[in-house]
C-alpha cells in the first residue's frame, strides 16, 4: 500500500494514503444487470481484493476516468462481504458512460462517504422502510441488513412502491419478500397492467394494509413528493417525529462538502447525511 513520508517539526511523520477519501481505488465488474431500460445492477469487487468497509446508506463516488464521477447509494448490505453493489440510472453523460460498462470491466470508485442509517436506533424496535422507485437501492442496503440480524429488530415492515410494473427494481429480492416470512411486504404500482395482480395507487394507500405501532422506527426514500405525504400519514399514526428518518440523496455532488451543490441551509446533505431525522430538518426550507 502507497504511503507518504513528511518531516514534522524535525519528527519523520509517515502518513498511510489508503484511507484519502480524494483518492478513487479501482473496481471490477463482476456481475451487470439491466433491471430497467434506464438502470443497470452493478455487483462489484475492488480491484486489490481488500473489503469494502461501510454502513447501510453511506455513498460512493463512482467515476470513470475522462467522464468524471456521479454520488450513488450503495446498495448491498455489508454484512454481504466480498463484493458490493450499485445501482446506475442513466441521465447525464457519467451515467450513460457507466451502463456502457460490461463484466469484467472497471470503473473507480471513493469512499464510502457519509453518514448512513442510524442503526443503534432502529435496533430493538420495530422497523418499517419506506422506498418508492429508486429509493429501493439505498435502502436495500439495510433491507439486507435486517435480514441478515433479524434477531436484532422486532417486527419488519417494507413498502415498495413503483411507477408502473417494469419500473420495478431488484426482482428476484422482491420475490423472495413475497414469500418471506422474516419481512411483512406490500407493494403498489401507480399504473398497472394486464400482468399486475397486486395493490395499485399511490405508496400511502399501503398504510391501509396492515397496522404500524406508534413506537416503530421509520426509514423513507423516494422522490421529493412522496416524503411530505407519507410523513402525514405516520404522523396520523402517532409516530414520533424523531424517530423518522429520511434519506436524502439528491443534489450531491463532491460527497465530501467541498462543492456546496447539496447544501441545505447550515446542513450538507453528503457530509452531515444522507440519511436525517425529520425533527432535524423539518424547519429547513427546501429540505423535503
Amino acid at each position: 500500500m502507497p504511503t507518504t513520508t513528511c518531516t514534522c517539526g524535525g519528527k519523520a511523520v509517515a502518513k498511510d494514503v489508503k484511507d484519502n477519501i480524494f483518492l478513487p481505488k479501482e473496481a471490477k465488474i463482476i456481475r451487470v444487470e439491466k433491471t430497467t431500460e434506464m438502470e443497470r445492477i452493478f455487483t462489484l469487487r475492488l480491484a486489490d481484493e481488500s473489503q469494502m468497509k461501510f454502513e447501510p446508506g453511506q455513498i460512493l463516488e463512482v467515476g470513470l476516468m475522462g467522464y468524471g464521477e456521479i454520488p450513488l447509494g450503495l446498495a448491498s448490505s455489508p454484512t454481504r462481504t466480498n463484493t458490493f453493489d450499485i445501482v446506475v440510472r442513466s441521465v447525464g453523460r457519467v451515467s450513460q458512460a457507466l451502463n456502457r460498462l460490461a463484466q469484467g470491466d472497471s470503473l473507480l470508485v471513493r469512499g464510502p462517504l457519509g453518514k448512513g442509517f442510524p442503526l443503534e436506533n432502529l435496533r430493538g424496535h420495530d422497523l418499517l422502510i419506506i422506498a418508492g422507485g429508486i429509493g429501493l437501492c439505498p435502502t436495500r442496503s439495510l433491507i439486507q441488513y435486517t435480514l441478515d440480524r433479524r434477531k436484532e429488530f422486532q417486527r419488519f415492515i417494507l413498502f415498495y412502491g413503483a411507477r408502473d410494473p417494469q419500473q420495478q427494481l431488484f426482482l428476484a429480492d422482491l420475490s423472495d419478500w413475497r414469500k418471506s416470512k422474516d419481512v411483512e411486504y406490500h407493494e403498489t404500482v401507480d399504473r398497472g397492467d394486464p400482468s399486475w395482480k397486486g395493490n395499485v395507487g399511490v405508496i400511502t394507500t399501503l398504510f391501509s394494509k396492515t397496522k404500524i405501532d406508534p413506537g416503530t422506527r421509520v426509514v423513507i426514500c423516494g422522490p421529493p413528493i412522496m416524503f411530505k405525504f407519507v410523513i402525514r400519514e405516520l404522523e396520523k399514526l402517532g409516530v414520533a417525529r424523531q424517530n423518522i428518518y429520511l434519506d436524502l440523496e439528491r443534489r450531491m455532488k463532491c460527497g465530501v462538502g467541498k462543492c456546496g451543490h447539496c447544501q441545505i441551509n447550515d446542513k450538507y446533505v453528503c457530509t452531515d447525511g444522507p440519511v436525517f431525522p425529520f425533527s432535524e430538518i423539518e424547519k429547513l426550507e427546501e429540505a423535503i
